[in-house]
């Protein structure tokens, strides 16, 4: 891992405020808690990257119950002040004005950003906070008392990621090896066993792109992967799988957008996505102009889950009676492989699926992530494709089914506005027409 620029300017910076450090804080490594308040408090840059230095040395070292403790010391103790907010939004009240106004601003940040920001100055700091908020993402299950402390740093994260910083990055089989091994681990979605599975990913009918950050130039954030076709693809088997001929690239009508993985657990919630999509939408033009489409091929990982919780209830708005035994043969391992019942469920299956697809939300969202995520961006529902996915991961979502979400450039942004201004999720004729009447008799 080559250090950035940076990362050498905040070395030299903390070594050059290590004697002065020793010299306020002696040689023996002073607590966690002595660490923050005395990194709050200095005003010197090299001691500030000294002190932010010694701080990630010492929560790395930590072993797991002393950093959760750490974290919660964060959460009760560099919170904001109730009584320090109060005189502050009654010294505005009574003079509103700039000077007022900044005081409150300042009064109601609470400490624990600041303390983040200066811990960014150590070498890697960038690095060392967001393994901090992976871990803390981990324990806020069971430990809801630090959900403000991940606000405030899932906050600042936002704005340090923010896209303007990002740089959009072509990988293909001549990127550094080191790389191309990450991007083996870091695929969620189709996961690939060996590099030929990459090499075929990365082939000249294949297209990869990712965002990087200059704090951490050697660590893709997201990537997405395209396959250049004729058609809109309807199966992801040959488009991952390694023995499928290439094909001209500049044969193809249509890019397929069939794998997207965020690779830095610590930035959940950041977005960056939506951006990705659309530069790259923008790359493929400029350099494969004869492109027509721009689709996805997408999973739609919580229909399955929906269904089942859908036939557990005694009576369902969607799900008749009679159709209840069908439906709960899906639940049976090899029923693919039953053509008569395949014929049988497949109208059935389709029409659910529409529905869970445009119907079932979550407040005035969609109810499956991947369709919140596309339909937010400005894509239009375009098709549902079955069986489009076969595989053991594809079943156990959602019974092999796979969806289509087109990117038309013309329609994009005002798909977008009445995705988040009405919730509609815009939808394409092939899917209104699997639609089920909306007062059904179940």
């Amino acid at each position: 891992m080559r250090p950035t620029m940076f990362d050498q300017l905040l070395t030299s910076l903390a070594d050059a405020g290590r004697d002065l450090l020793r010299g306020r804080l002696g040689n023996r490594r002073k607590s966690i808690d002595a660490l923050c308040r005395s990194l709050l408090s200095t005003r010197g840059d090299a001691s500030g990257a000294a002190l932010a230095r010694e701080l990630v040395e010492t929560y790395r070292s930590m072993a797991e119950q002393d950093r959760l403790a750490f974290l919660e010391t964060l959460a009760r103790d560099y919170g904001p002040v109730p009584d320090a907010i109060q005189a502050a939004v009654e010294a505005y009240r009574e003079a509103p004005g700039p000077e007022t106004l900044s005081r409150l601003r300042s009064t109601t940040e609470p400490p624990r950003q600041e303390l983040f920001r200066r811990m960014n100055m150590a070498p890697g700091g960038t690095r060392a906070l967001l393994a901090l908020r992976q871990e803390l993402l981990g324990y806020l299950p069971d430990h809801p008392q630090l959900r403000e402390v991940d606000a405030d740093l899932h906050h600042l994260l936002a704005s340090w990621f923010n896209p303007g910083f990002l740089t959009l990055t072509r990988i293909d089989w001549n990127s550094p090896a080191a790389l191309l091994e990450k991007l083996l681990r870091y695929e969620k979605v189709h996961k690939m066993q060996a590099l030929e599975d990459l090499k075929r990913r990365l082939a000249p009918d294949r297209r990869c792109f990712a965002f990087f950050h200059p704090a951490l130039p050697d660590e893709p954030l997201i990537f997405v992967q395209v396959a250049l076709v004729e058609g809109m693809a309807s199966r992801v088997g040959p488009l991952i799988d390694a023995e499928t001929p290439a094909t001209p690239a500049r044969s193809a009508d249509t890019a397929i957008f069939y794998s997207i993985s965020n690779c830095q657990d610590g930035l959940r919630g950041v977005t960056l996505g939506n951006f990705l999509i659309k530069l790259v939408v923008a790359s493929l033009q400029d350099e494969l102009p004869h492109l027509r489409t721009f689709a996805t091929l997408s999973p739609i990982p919580g229909f399955a889950a929906w269904l089942e919780a859908e036939l557990a209830l005694e009576e369902s708005d969607v799900i008749g009676a009679q159709e209840r035994p069908l439906l709960r043969r899906l639940l049976t391992p090899g029923w693919p492989g039953d053509e008569a019942f395949v014929e049988q469920v497949k109208p059935l299956l389709m029409r659910l699926c529409s529905h869970y697809l445009v119907r079932e939300k979550r407040g005035s969202r969609p109810r499956d992530p991947v369709a919140r995520f596309h339909l937010g961006n400005g894509a239009r529902l375009e098709r549902i494709n079955w069986l489009g996915d076969a595989s053991p991961k594809g079943l156990r979502e959602s019974f092999g089914l796979l969806v289509n979400y087109g990117y038309d450039t013309g329609h994009i942004e005002r798909n977008h506005e009445t995705f988040v201004n009405t919730g509609e999720v815009v939808h394409a004729s092939s899917v209104r027409r699997l639609l089920p009447p909306l007062h059904q008799d179940a």
